[in-house]
């Protein structure tokens, strides 16, 4: 499967506030207007500051990205889904668009025990992870 046979593709996760935010910014910085690409989540909430500082070390600005439900989606607009859930249960999307799934765990943590380098190093553990498998896409 490789992303040239596609022309939209749709990253879900659980809050759309990290790893699929990521994987959208990042997805576009490399297809450019090739693919049109989108984020969702089944339980919005806000885009997460580590995301926002990583990406932005990255080049990429995450400031005019909001946490979208996945019932804004037209399924019928998505060539392919790419779900990132590890522990979580991934968000149901109905199409008839092929699907692949990216297992990557949640960057975000509640542990007061985590410093702001742990949670940055998380964050940006799974931008690299999300930047190594949009590559093996391309091959």
């Amino acid at each position: 499967m490789s992303v040239p046979n596609f022309t939209s593709v749709l990253f879900l996760c659980v809050a759309n506030s990290a790893r699929s935010q990521m994987a959208e910014a990042l997805a576009r910085a490399r297809w450019g207007d090739r693919v049109r690409v989108a984020s969702a989540g089944s339980q919005p909430t806000r885009v997460n500051p580590y995301a926002m500082e990583v990406m932005r070390e990255r080049g990429l600005d995450l400031a005019s990205h909001y946490s979208k439900s996945v019932t804004t989606i037209d399924p019928a607009s998505v060539d392919l889904v790419i779900t990132l859930c590890a522990d979580e249960v991934c968000p149901l999307f109905l199409s008839k668009a092929p699907r692949l799934h990216w297992p990557l765990p949640d960057p975000a943590s509640d542990d007061p025990s985590l410093t702001r380098d742990d949670m940055l190093q998380r964050f940006r553990q799974t931008a690299t992870a999300i930047e190594t498998r949009l590559a093996e896409l391309d091959a």
